[in-house]
């Protein structure tokens, strides 16, 4: 049951990734743009010629289209190519991607949690969401030569619900409501379900 739930929110957490940023203009972001509109035909017309040029984080995003079959056939080893690319490059979003890849033997690569908690560990220094899903994942589970520590798993969880991840929030209230990894404490387990609740999510 807590696999499935950290699949869970792992999971809840990578559909936003590709989100549009309206601070700044250009090719990357009218492709973020075309891809949350549902026009994935220019969206990756655009992040290939950018994935080409060597930007990391179309890489990354054009790897998604691959992995989740959008505008493409699915086809996780050309993912797997592109989370490469852009991993290589230091970008955060490849590095958990092709992480999540390696933690379940796909696209051609082994399953290897050692591997995919590194790729995790490096996309969370950088502060990013998913990384730091991954990791409170792994903790869990104690996998990837890692044992499982639910303090472990509280901290990396909070740094995501931090950031207002409602899927994180609510987690962590279930953490704080069983005393899990956190002391026992009711008053913070709702706020935590209420900030969660708040963003519409149905476990909270």
């Amino acid at each position: 049951m807590r696999f499935l739930r950290g699949a869970y929110l792992l999971a809840a957490v990578l559909v936003a990734f590709v989100a549009p940023s309206p601070l700044t203009a250009g090719p990357l972001e009218d492709a973020q743009a075309a891809y949350a509109k549902g026009d994935y035909a220019t969206a990756l017309r655009l992040w290939r010629d950018l994935a080409e040029h060597g930007d990391a984080s179309a890489q990354a995003s054009l790897g998604y289209m691959y992995e989740t079959c959008r505008g493409v056939p699915k086809d996780d080893q050309e993912a797997v190519q592109w989370y490469r690319k852009s991993a290589d490059q230091g970008n955060a979003r490849g590095q958990v991607n092709l992480g999540y890849m390696y933690l379940h033997g796909r696209g051609g690569l082994p399953q290897d949690d050692r591997q995919a908690i590194e790729l995790f560990r490096k996309s969370a220094d950088q502060s990013d969401a998913l990384g730091q899903v991954g990791l409170g994942l792994m903790y869990e589970q104690g996998r990837g030569g890692v044992t499982k520590d639910d303090a472990e798993v509280a901290r990396w969880y909070r740094k995501t619900a931090d950031q207002g991840n409602a899927d994180a929030q609510a987690s962590l209230g279930i953490m704080y409501r069983d005393g899990r990894g956190v002391p026992h404490d009711q008053s913070e387990a709702a706020l935590w379900f209420h900030k969660a609740a708040a963003q519409g999510n149905a476990k909270a």
